[in-house]
C-alpha cells in the first residue's frame, strides 16, 4: 500500500469562461481546492469565444498542478465535458477532423488540455450553470471580473 507521501493528491477544480458579446472580449476563471487550501486563477483575451474561454480555464487549472493528482473537475460547459470524455478520441483518430471532415475547432486548446491531463486521473463533472451552485457561481464571477477588468 502506498504511503500518504506517494499517494496522488486529491484536487477539486471548478472552471468557467465566457465572453460578451460572443465572439468578443472574454474571461476565464478557475478555483483549485487542495487540502482545504484554495487557489484562484483567471485571465482575459481581447477577442475570443465562450468555448475558447471554457477550454482555457480547464487547461490553465490543469497546468497549475505540479505533480500527478486525482482530480474532480467541475464545468458548466457541455462542450468541454463532451469533447474531453466523448469526442476527442475520434478527432485524434481522424487526424483532428470532426465527423463532417472539417478541422476541429479550438484544436490548439484541446491539445493543451490533453497534454496537461496526461499525468492525472480526472473525473469530469458537468454542473448546471447559473443554478445556485456556489463554486460554479464563484468561477463565473472570476471569469466575468477578468473580462470586465481586462485581466487585471
Amino acid at each position: 500500500m502506498a504511503s500518504d507521501e506517494t499517494a496522488p493528491e486529491h484536487v477539486e477544480i471548478w472552471t468557467d469562461g465566457g465572453c460578451k458579446p460572443n465572439p468578443g472580449p472574454g474571461g476565464w476563471g478557475a478555483v483549485l481546492r487542495f487540502r482545504g487550501v484554495e487557489r484562484e486563477l483567471s485571465g482575459y483575451e481581447a477577442e475570443t469565444t465562450n468555448n475558447r474561454m471554457e477550454l482555457t480555464a480547464a487547461a490553465a487549472a490543469l497546468e497549475a498542478l505540479k505533480r500527478p493528482c486525482k482530480i474532480v473537475l467541475h464545468t458548466d460547459s457541455e462542450y468541454l465535458k463532451n469533447g474531453i470524455t466523448r469526442w476527442h478520441t475520434g478527432w485524434v483518430r481522424k487526424n483532428w477532423r470532426n465527423a463532417a471532415g472539417d478541422p476541429v475547432k479550438n484544436m490548439d486548446l484541446w491539445r493543451r488540455i490533453l497534454d496537461a491531463a496526461k499525468p492525472h486521473a480526472i473525473e469530469w463533472k458537468w454542473v448546471r450553470g447559473h443554478s445556485g451552485n456556489p463554486m460554479n457561481d464563484r468561477v463565473d464571477i472570476l471569469a466575468t471580473q477578468a473580462r470586465e477588468t481586462r485581466g487585471g
